[in-house]
């Protein structure tokens, strides 16, 4: 029980500091942030960020934050860059320099050769008096008490940090863009996110059978029309064929327990009638937030009020949207 606790403490520890030099720097961002995402916001060209070792890792995940939201971003490793990776950086691209101490060696070569190439160069360091901060035309300072572990070495603290500092850049820069859930989309097209934001349910539907019965149709009919289509289900249309109603094996049931006849039972007086209908270029993620509202596992799709077919709760698992 104590080795737990001291696991558990432990943990709540690293969370407590880490959140805490998060606060600190929350409070202390100003003038600096804001040159820095006017800065990229009105750039020409691409974001190239770079680092070394911990900071190369968070680079990595900063370049693809911003891709995702709309800002072309390039990672370029520090040791790379001067042995070829250079050619990389076009004119208009601005480099951004990650590095906790900012007196790593590999950036002592590399921004004098970027600043003969005349791109500007943005610093994002703990140490406000070093050659990275010195050498940089903006700086986001992002200071750090100690790291989270017990010998303040292992990089944890400032790696938390950098990383939320380039989750802001990214949403400000977002909001700067005004970009948008469809545009969101673009850049996620293969995900359930994106899914989200572009499937709809004309997607969908035509890969099932199209089950449905006139409303003088007898309980052989309904039967028949319900186990061709494999939905549970079979839609009552008009004689135009605008759905009246629906017939789901619950229905069946229901009827079965109450009817003492049914050889001259028609459609009209099993199914439900006025069933829950959506436009064929219904978002399939609105489609299921409809079916989770009405605690139902199939839907009628219509073109121009007319029965196109139906999509049921396990083709939205199947896509990914649940």
């Amino acid at each position: 029980m104590k080795l737990k606790q001291n696991i558990l403490d432990t943990a709540r520890l690293t969370f407590s500091l880490e959140i805490e030099t998060l606060l600190s720097i929350q409070q202390e961002l100003g003038v600096e942030f804001v040159d820095v995402v006017k800065c990229l916001s009105q750039i020409k060209g691409r974001i190239v960020i770079t680092g070394l070792g911990k900071s190369a890792i968070i680079a990595q995940k900063i370049v693809a934050t911003f891709n995702s939201t709309g800002t072309p971003a390039l990672f370029m490793h520090a040791a790379d860059a001067v042995h070829g990776d250079l050619g990389m950086l076009r004119t208009d691209d601005v480099l951004m320099c990650l590095s906790k101490s900012g007196e790593t060696a590999e950036l002592k070569v590399l921004i004098p050769l970027v600043k003969h190439f005349g791109n500007k160069i943005i610093g994002m360091t703990s140490n406000a008096k070093s050659y990275l901060a010195a050498h940089s035309d903006l700086v986001l300072h992002i200071p750090i008490k100690r790291e989270a572990d017990p010998n303040n070495l292992a990089p944890t603290t400032s790696t938390t940090a950098q990383i939320v500092m380039g989750d802001a850049l990214a949403i400000c820069l977002l909001a700067e863009k005004g970009f948008s859930p469809s545009d969101f989309s673009k850049f996620h097209p293969g995900g359930s996110l994106g899914k989200q934001l572009y499937l709809k349910v004309s997607d969908i539907y035509p890969r099932n059978k199209m089950p449905f019965v006139d409303v003088n149709d007898n309980l052989k009919k309904i039967i028949i029309s319900m186990t061709s289509g494999r939905l549970g289900i079979t839609v009552v249309v008009n004689k135009h064929q605008v759905p009246i109603g629906v017939i789901t094996d619950g229905d069946l049931r229901r009827m079965l327990e109450q009817s003492q006849r049914i050889d001259d039972i028609k459609a009209e007086e099993i199914m439900t009638p006025n069933p829950c209908v959506i436009p064929k270029e219904t978002l399939a993620v609105s489609a299921l937030s409809l079916m989770r509202e009405k605690s139902i596992s199939q839907i009628v799709i219509v073109d121009d009020q007319k029965y196109e077919g139906i999509v049921h709760l396990h083709d939205l698992i199947k896509e990914g949207i649940i």
